[in-house]
């Protein structure tokens, strides 16, 4: 036998076994398949992927709902804070018309539009929706926009000194940040203040040494 029917016979030995190994392989497959215990524990797992997945699907449900009845009403909320500022404004203007500056219809007129201010406040506080505090507070991004400085040697820099409009939450979410404006201290008072540090350096260098 010569060598290239040796390498043949090889070649077919090999296909044989390889084609053997393969039914081997797929006989233990569906005998896998048909074994009731596999297919239980199958079951299993799918039933608790299904039940796993109704669960996140429940969750989801639920944070969508409470952020819905929660903050269903954000956007109806921001767009009634220009009612609030408008009110405010024509109060404003009322107080400083010269015209009806000594009219006795003006304090009727004051009045009214007061108990309205205060009946929309109160209706927006009974919703969750607040005022912003500023004055004398400190500068804080996250809730107040500083839109000027001012100086102010009197107040820790930085502290709001000025409110040019008032800012709003509802519950913790920011409905409108608070227009501000802010202290800083004068140049001369920061001169002051860079001198009393270089001072207070030299002071330390010399009761180190």
């Amino acid at each position: 036998m010569d060598n290239n029917e040796t390498n043949k016979k090889k070649l077919e030995i090999n296909e044989e076994v390889e084609q053997s190994e393969k039914e081997n392989s797929q006989n233990q497959e569906n005998k896998d398949k048909e074994d009731p215990e596999i297919i239980i524990k199958d079951l299993q797992d799918k039933v608790a992927r299904s039940l796993a997945e109704m669960e996140n699907q429940r969750r989801r449900f639920e944070k969508e709902r409470e952020e819905a009845f929660e903050y269903g009403g954000f956007n109806f909320a921001k767009e009634t804070l220009n009612l609030v500022d408008n009110l405010e404004r024509a109060k404003i203007s009322l107080e400083n018309d010269e015209e009806i500056k000594n009219s006795s219809l003006k304090k009727k007129i004051l009045d009214h539009m007061e108990i309205i201010y205060k009946d929309t406040l109160s209706i927006l506080k009974k919703n969750n929706i607040e005022q912003i505090e500023t004055i004398n507070k400190k500068m804080d991004p996250n809730i107040h926009q500083a839109m000027m400085e001012i100086e102010d040697d009197s107040k820790p820099q930085g502290t709001i000194i000025q409110e040019i409009q008032k800012g709003y939450l509802m519950k913790e979410r920011l409905l409108r940040p608070s227009l501000v404006g802010v202290s800083k201290k004068s140049k001369i008072d920061e001169k002051l203040t860079k001198e009393e540090k270089i001072k207070e350096n030299m002071e330390k260098k010399v009761e180190n040494k």
